[in-house]
């Protein structure tokens, strides 16, 4: 099979796949912002859980246990919106491929390309809604006042 390829449909198909990877770009800055405030989360997680284990406070280990739940909220939220952005990543890829496949080899996959970039955009849209989601119960837990423990009371 031999596809009868000349600079200008090639050039076309170049022009028509560039157009998604601006989207790939934001993509991929999501990706890291929310890897960063998941980071975070399990950081928070972490010096809880440890403050938690070596306090007998019974204030603060009901403070601790809600926050901890409301962390483990927020990672699964975050973990989320980071499966829904890699999705979306891919399927914006695939969509590049299948416009510059459709236009250097006259395969008949446009139907195909726009399914995949819409699929692609819903994805970024549940994942923003994701990261809308976490930072809304992250600064909702702001309205708490932590108690401190008592044991740094002295």
């Amino acid at each position: 099979m031999t596809w009868p390829l000349d600079n200008a449909s090639i050039t076309h198909g170049i022009q028509l796949a560039v157009a998604p990877v601006f989207l790939l770009t934001a993509v991929s800055g999501m990706i890291g912002a929310v890897a960063g405030r998941l980071a975070r989360i399990i950081d928070r997680g972490r010096q809880l859980e440890e403050r938690a284990l070596s306090s007998q406070d019974a204030v603060f280990l009901a403070f601790a246990d809600n926050e901890l739940v409301q962390l483990r909220l927020r990672g699964r939220l975050a973990n989320g919106c980071i499966a829904l952005l890699t999705t979306c990543a891919f399927l914006i890829g695939l969509t590049i491929i299948l416009l510059f496949l459709g236009e250097t080899a006259s395969f008949r996959i446009s139907a195909w390309a726009v399914g995949g970039f819409l699929a692609g955009v819903v994805s970024f849209l549940c994942a923003l809604l994701c990261f809308l989601a976490e930072t809304v119960i992250a600064t909702r837990l702001l309205n708490f006042r932590r108690p401190p423990p008592r044991d740094a009371q002295g």
